[in-house]
């Protein structure tokens, strides 16, 4: 449960229509299993104490008096165990029968959850039975000698872990217009349990799928579905125990259809509530409407079994990362033909260097021009060798700006730069933050002026990681008149470039975007070293793909350092050592917030995913803020201490 982990588990358990001593049997081993595993939310499918398919068999006292006995038997099976389990079956209440689920825990029955929306089409005939659920449905039922809450409108939530809420809906209950669950997540459920018995037929599962996905999505919630399997009847239908574990239209674990299986995977509580902190329009409900029932369970590690992507702002699967590069292509191009139309701008002046950022911007500003219709000849791409470029890198940036049809310029500002040290007393050998900044400011006014010169836009060519880090000249690289990569992290930039480099069409372009990826990041200060870059970006500062790990988490979900090092660590197992993890991380804590300020005045750039920095609508913090709360966390962390 450390860091908002719930380890939970949806299961179809071998069943024998109206055989109640069998299923309990059966149930009652997957719970032992279950507590094994240390699972401490287990959902079993709708009525399955007695199955699904009974029929006319709902209404024999013998079986309903038989199923009420086999549920004191799996409440007795809990006895000494802290996890719940939430198990199906029919239940009276006055005269009525309802369609229920129970919730369970250490021996006790803790409420009762009706089934509100009953079918009565096709296969499904539950109104010859049943009566639906309702708020006004009674207050209690007799369970053996104890009177146990009875309603649609329970909650039940850990004392431990607050965080921790649990709603019950059941199959019908999605499909309505209005569900259940809707209210009880409003009401606080961060986790639904649903008891369900659906029918399959041929691509119901996709339909089922997106349902389950939707409505965890739009609930912020996690969501158990647990379906009926092999082993209900088959006079008619079949049953095809499609067990799901969804956290905000994520499925994180699913059954393979037609075997009765058992998924287990972890929710994050501090997920999803950080999502739901973040939403204004996630309004909660008059609480007064719903009964908190509250339980004990004692904090423990988690044992994770999800993954984390390494790269999360890329999408792993090829096809959708494509479909997600065009678009944020895209995107950056619109946003640029906005400005450029709207100031009646003609021309784009680039500082093109060879290296992967400037590369992204002169790609993104083609395809502007292209939108406009203003010739590419009117991208000005400007190189401006100083101490530290390399052969190579002159060599990509000229090839690149004649691929893209634009015009190329090269300016060497090693005599301004000279000169300029020698003004203020700067030593040419001097290799610190002066002697670095100085040729970068002077690059930046190099293409303000021709900018000017021609009635143009400067293109900025900095990334989110950069900005994140402050890994930028303060009125150097760090000011552009619209920055197109502002909310692109690196290790997105190197995606889109090689994107365009598969679908480009065009052998040399290609084979010099090819080249660009190849190069290591490097801002090019510092002299090279037989003749190759001696200045690289990640062995000063950190590996990208480690900082945008971090970014992502922090910035997306206000994730800890502790839990962000935790994920961290099992993401780049084998890659990185612990050590080396945290060594980064105290770099990325430190400089995002001491570099705060130079966010505070960044230029305009397009948003194209859910992070980025502007500090005009995305993140609003103090340049003084203090880090001591991160840091602090990280030296424990350091220590061992947590």
């Amino acid at each position: 449960m450390r860091d908002g982990y719930l380890k939970v588990s949806a299961a179809t358990p071998d069943i024998r229509v109206a055989d109640v001593g069998y299923n309990v049997r059966q149930i009652i081993a997957l719970i032992r299993k279950a507590q094994k595993e240390k699972v401490r939310l287990l959902a079993f499918p709708e009525l399955c104490i007695t199955g699904y398919t009974c029929g006319d068999l709902f209404l024999q006292e013998p079986l309903l008096r038989r199923a009420v006995e086999g549920l004191q038997e799996i409440a007795r099976a809990t006895e000494g165990s802290d996890g719940i389990v939430v198990v199906g079956l029919p239940l009276m209440q006055g005269y009525k029968l309802f369609n229920c689920a129970a919730v369970v825990q250490d021996g006790t029955v803790l409420g009762i959850v009706p089934k509100t929306y009953l079918p009565n089409y096709s296969e499904y005939y539950e109104a010859r039975h049943f009566t639906g659920g309702s708020i006004t449905t009674g207050n209690a039922v007799s369970i053996g000698s104890r009177e146990v809450p009875f309603g649609t409108n329970l909650l039940f939530q850990c004392k431990e872990m607050p965080e921790f809420v649990l709603g019950c809906e059941i199959c019908e209950d999605l499909w309505a217009p209005l569900p259940p669950s809707t209210g009880l997540a409003m009401a606080g459920a961060t986790v639904i349990c649903n008891l369900s018995a659906s029918v399959e037929v041929t691509a119901k599962d996709t339909y089922r799928r997106n349902l389950v996905s939707n409505q965890s999505a739009r609930l912020v919630c996690g969501y158990l579905y647990a379906d009926a399997g092999t082993g209900e009847s088959t006079t008619d239908v079949v049953y095809s125990s499609h067990n799901m574990i969804v956290e905000n239209g994520a499925v994180l674990a699913e059954a393979e259809r037609f075997r009765n299986q058992t998924v287990v995977s972890e929710l994050d509580l501090y997920r999803l509530q950080a999502e739901r902190r973040r939403m204004s329009t996630y309004h909660k409900a008059e609480e007064s409407a719903y009964f908190f029932i509250p339980f004990h369970m004692k904090a423990e590690d988690t044992e994770l079994t999800r993954t984390y992507s390494r790269y999360p702002f890329i999408p792993g699967k090829k096809e959708e990362r494509e479909k997600r590069c065009d678009e944020i292509l895209m995107l950056q191009a619109m946003g640029l033909r906005k400005r450029l139309a709207h100031t009646g701008s003609r021309h784009a002046v680039i500082g093109i260097s060879g290296g992967l950022d400037s590369t992204l911007a002169a790609l993104v500003t083609a395809r502007a021009f292209d939108l406009l219709g203003i010739p590419r000849k009117n991208i000005l791409c400007v190189t401006m060798p100083c101490f530290g470029t390399t052969e190579r890198t002159r060599r990509n940036a000229m090839r690149l700006t004649e691929g893209l049809g634009g015009t190329l310029k090269e300016i060497p500002i090693r005599a301004s730069v000279e000169q300029h040290f020698r003004d203020i007393g700067h030593s040419l050998t001097q290799y610190d933050v002066t002697f670095e900044n100085g040729q970068a400011r002077e690059r930046t006014q190099v293409l303000m002026d021709l900018a000017n010169q021609c009635g143009g836009l400067v293109i900025g060519t900095g990334d989110l990681s950069e900005l994140a880090l402050g890994w930028a000249t303060y009125n150097g690289d760090h000011m552009s008149m619209y920055a197109v990569n502002a909310s692109v992290p690196k290790t997105l930039v190197r995606h889109l470039v090689r994107y365009y480099a598969d679908t480009c069409g065009e052998q040399r372009l290609q084979k010099v975007l090819e080249d660009v990826l190849d190069t290591p990041v490097s801002p090019e200060l510092l002299p090279p070293v037989d003749g190759t870059i001696s200045q690289k970006t990640e062995e000063l500062v950190g590996p990208y793909e480690l900082h945008d790990f971090f970014l992502y988490y922090m910035m997306r979900f206000g994730f800890s350092p502790g839990k962000i090092y935790r994920i961290a660590a099992r993401s780049f197992r084998g890659t990185y050592e612990p050590s080396v993890i945290l060594q980064w991380m105290q770099t990325f804590y430190r400089r995002f917030f001491s570099q705060q300020f130079k966010r505070s005045c960044i230029p305009d750039g397009p948003k194209v995913g859910s992070v980025a920095l502007s500090p005009r609508g995305d993140f609003r913090m103090p340049s003084d803020a203090s880090a001591a709360l991160w840091m602090d966390e990280l030296e424990l962390l350091a220590s061992g201490s947590r």
